[in-house]
């Protein structure tokens, strides 16, 4: 597709609000559905409509009507989820009612003057090549977009799908622990959409409902309270910490009797999920790394079947501890390149095996298979009832993650994004050719012993460099939906008669050390 109109990117568009065709507006909206439209009446697959949600973004209510009437006008039945609809309920709606495809309004946890269209296909997981090329190819031949027919809204959906997911969500997790008592959880959806929904999975779990964070609670497309609405970024938890602090008990360091036990944010589309936990020196903000290995070793513990029946999945830029734990295991183990269109691939290929954990560093994750994206409310359902088996063992998710590095050794990632000004695109790529021309011959003083570029070698390729030296490795790429160059830090230190706690140290200085070699490398 040339310069001069929206690019059809990760899962489908994603752009500012604004006039003109490089723009989210409802010309941009109709001619990428028209576009979309067109691809599926060319497969074929049609029968059974497409589904379409929409989040509480500006515009999205009004995106979301101009794709219903684009696809009505197409011949093309239309499905509508009530109100606002978080990006995991969408994923699931497209494969529990057999529907052709699904369409998402959302931009997830980008800026507040931000919206975009993620597609999906039968099945519900996101869209991957050729597809994507192929619907980019139909989005250009759309002809004026005054001679696109027009139709109605479609059929509002009621209730069924809501409680048909939370049913699906919760009959694929473990029963809950007896008597571990309850936890106290505060919980912030970024005023965003998940709130709803994560209540009501909460009470069919059997978990207290949680504690909202009342300026975050409500759905707002402005999102007043953050700079970003993205959990990973520094100071979005700010308010939920603050009550948090607030509510624990006085003289109570853990938090685990009187005090709040957890902290749960959602980003605002509710498919990614971050975890604050009590310690000994305060609350502490979880790595997507820490989460997704608390959740590997809480579903592992749980499967009775056959080991080579299960799953474990995460991405290369993700940490390596996850496949010394499915070894351990003796479960199935796919590295696979960022993104959960890759995952979810991943498990297509698998054989029928039965997908335990899917997860990236990002902050997503997958539980099981019944919802083919990452989703941030039935992982909050999971990292509860895995707080809980703790407690029942008078343990906590911190000494879980001790546990683990005593057996594994200390797996310290660190995330170095660059934010790329003015043509973010153009230069990323500049960047990437710059570093694959001048590759570090040392990490953190280690020689470098392997360099693998994704651009070579079997499919699928990507825009992504991997350097490993002795315990370090270092994955760059650009971000597939903003304008920033991503490197992936991991240091890997054995705890020695000294404890964990000296070995994190060595650990974060090795980390440091590499922050800021990849920093000068990548100004």
């Amino acid at each position: 597709m040339n310069a001069g109109v929206l690019q059809f990117g990760t899962a489908g568009l994603r752009a500012k609000l604004g006039p003109g065709p490089t723009q989210m507006n409802r010309a941009t909206v109709r001619r990428s559905v028209a576009g979309f439209a067109a691809y599926l009446r060319q497969e074929g697959a049609v029968e059974g409509g497409v589904v379409i949600g929409h989040d509480a973004r500006h515009g999205s209510e009004e995106f979301a009507q101009e794709a219903a009437q684009v696809l009505t006008g197409a011949g093309i039945s239309v499905k509508r989820l009530p109100g606002l609809s978080p990006t995991p309920l969408l994923a699931f709606a497209v494969r529990h009612l057999g529907a052709a495809a699904g369409i998402m309004v959302t931009a997830s946890h980008n800026p507040p003057d931000e919206n975009g269209l993620k597609l999906y296909p039968a099945g519900g997981a996101q869209i991957l090549p050729p597809q994507d090329a192929e619907v980019t190819r139909a989005i250009e031949a759309v002809g004026p977009l005054s001679e696109v027919p027009i139709g109605d809204d479609g059929l509002l959906l009621g209730r069924d799908v809501t409680d048909a997911y939370v049913e699906a969500i919760i009959a694929e997790l473990p029963p809950a622990p007896a008597g571990a008592g309850d936890l106290r959880v505060v919980y912030t959806p970024l005023h965003g959409v998940g709130g709803d929904l994560l209540v009501a999975a909460f009470a069919a779990a059997g978990l207290p409902t949680p504690e909202m964070v009342k300026a975050q609670a409500e759905p707002d497309g402005d999102f007043p309270t953050v700079k970003r609405p993205n959990p990973e970024e520094p100071g979005t938890l700010d308010l939920a910490l603050e009550q948090a602090h607030g509510g624990a008990a006085e003289g109570s360091s853990s938090g685990s009797d009187s005090g709040v036990d957890l902290i749960l944010a959602n980003d605002p589309d509710a498919d990614r999920l971050a975890v604050a936990v009590p310690g000994p020196d305060g609350w502490r903000v979880l790595s997507g790394n820490e989460i997704g290995v608390l959740l590997a070793v809480y579903r592992t513990r749980h499967w009775r079947r056959d080991p080579n029946d299960g799953l474990l999945i995460t991405t290369i830029a993700s940490s390596g501890l996850l496949e010394q734990i499915a070894a351990d295991a003796g479960i199935p183990y796919r590295s696979t390149l960022t993104g959960f269109k890759w995952i979810m691939d991943a498990v297509a290929q698998a054989g029928g095996r039965r997908l335990l954990l899917g997860y990236e560093e990002a902050l997503g994750y997958a539980v099981s298979d019944v919802v083919r994206d990452k989703d941030g409310i039935s992982a909050a359902v999971a990292i509860c009832r895995a707080a809980l088996e703790a407690r029942l063992a008078g343990r906590t998710l911190l000494d879980e993650l001790d546990e683990l590095a005593r057996r594994f050794g200390v797996y310290a990632t660190r995330q170095l994004s660059i934010e790329l000004d003015g043509d973010g695109p153009q230069r990323a790529a500049a960047m990437m050719r710059a570093l694959r021309e001048a590759p570090p011959a040392l990490l953190a003083g280690r020689a470098v012993k392997r360099v693998e570029d994704r651009l070579d070698g079997p499919p699928p390729h990507a825009d992504v460099l991997i350097f490993a030296a002795d315990d370090v490795r270092v994955v760059v790429r650009p971000s597939g939906t903003e304008p920033k160059l991503k490197a992936y830090l991991q240091a890997v230190e054995p705890v020695r008669d000294d404890g964990v706690v000296p070995a994190q140290a060595r650990a974060g200085t090795t980390l440091d050390a590499l922050t800021a070699e990849m920093r000068g490398l990548l100004q």
